[in-house]
């Protein structure tokens, strides 16, 4: 029963990754207007219309949202010294461990796993996880950064704007909602496809840290959570939910902001695609754990 479950929940995830490489081999396709539209449209639409929807409320998901930043933060915490030992460079490696594929992987795999009733948790660590990349995360490669870039991204607005209506208890009108959560649905599909096509342009350079990065990025979203269970009161799927959530691979975003900020790239893009080929033995093995 929990093989069949894992199948379920993996193969299509895995299934729709592939047809993205298959068909980024064969036409070589410049996704960058499709990404900058997922990114500007379509996932914007995907977070607001949950977190706006009448079944969410957000008092509900608070802690969740305290163990999500945790794990992010606590992850980056405990191999800092780790780097130091080792003399990293801390703005190659902190980043890729710390933020993880929640987005092009996570919301889907979750979805996949624990049902619909999931998708509100799912996209909850996804917004969490986003702020923190696009305000702690830009701020390890650029001191400089300032709030003001961070605050006109489309989906830090959608994420602030649908937590004003899940607070203010507003909703919308059905016929303007309904194009809303249609406009989301395209993301999910789309973040997996796009990741299959990302995943051609990424090289094996520096394999030795990206192994020990595949290793290192799970065990520390994890230890964190270990770390928090005697404090924690989520519900059986919010916790189901974090320990996902806490083995997920490093995000494809931290190789697409390496090269932004020409910071070594290349080892960033090890990193990134070393821990995506680990998380299909890790996240089986987390998945059987939760099911």
């Amino acid at each position: 029963m929990i093989i069949e479950k894992l199948i379920n929940t993996l193969l299509p995830v895995v299934l729709i990754v592939a047809c993205g490489a298959a068909y980024g081999r064969w036409r070589r396709p410049d996704m960058r207007l499709s990404n900058q539209m997922n990114m500007d449209i379509f996932v914007p639409a995907l977070v607001f219309s949950v977190l706006a929807s009448k079944d969410f409320d957000i008092l509900a998901y608070q802690e969740l949202a305290l163990a999500a930043t945790a794990v992010v933060l606590g992850s980056g915490l405990l191999l800092l010294p780790i780097a130091y030992l080792l003399k990293l460079n801390l703005k190659t490696f902190l980043p890729p461990m710390m933020f993880n594929n929640t987005g092009n992987m996570g919301i889907p795999l979750l979805v996949l796993a624990f049902g619909e009733q999931a998708l509100a948790a799912a996209v909850l660590v996804f917004v969490v996880e986003m702020l923190l990349h696009f305000s702690i995360g830009i701020y390890i490669l650029d001191p400089k950064t300032s709030l003001l870039r961070m605050l006109k991204m489309p989906i830090v607005q959608a994420s602030l704007l649908g937590i004003l209506f899940s607070i203010q208890n507003w909703h919308l009108p059905a016929a303007v909602a309904l194009p809303i959560e249609m406009l989301g649905q395209i993301s999910i599909p789309l973040m997996l496809f796009a990741l299959g096509v990302r995943l051609l342009d990424i090289d094996f350079s520096d394999w030795k840290l990206g192994a020990f990065g595949a290793v290192a990025c799970p065990l520390s979203g994890l230890a964190v959570v270990v770390l928090l269970m005697p404090w924690l009161t989520l519900t059986s799927l919010q916790m189901q939910v974090l320990w996902v959530f806490a083995a997920l691979p490093p995000a494809v975003l931290n190789y697409m902001l390496a090269e932004q900020y020409q910071q070594e790239p290349a080892r960033v893009a090890s990193l990134v695609l070393l821990g995506n080929l680990a998380s299909l033995v890790v996240i089986p093995w987390v998945l059987a754990y939760q099911l």
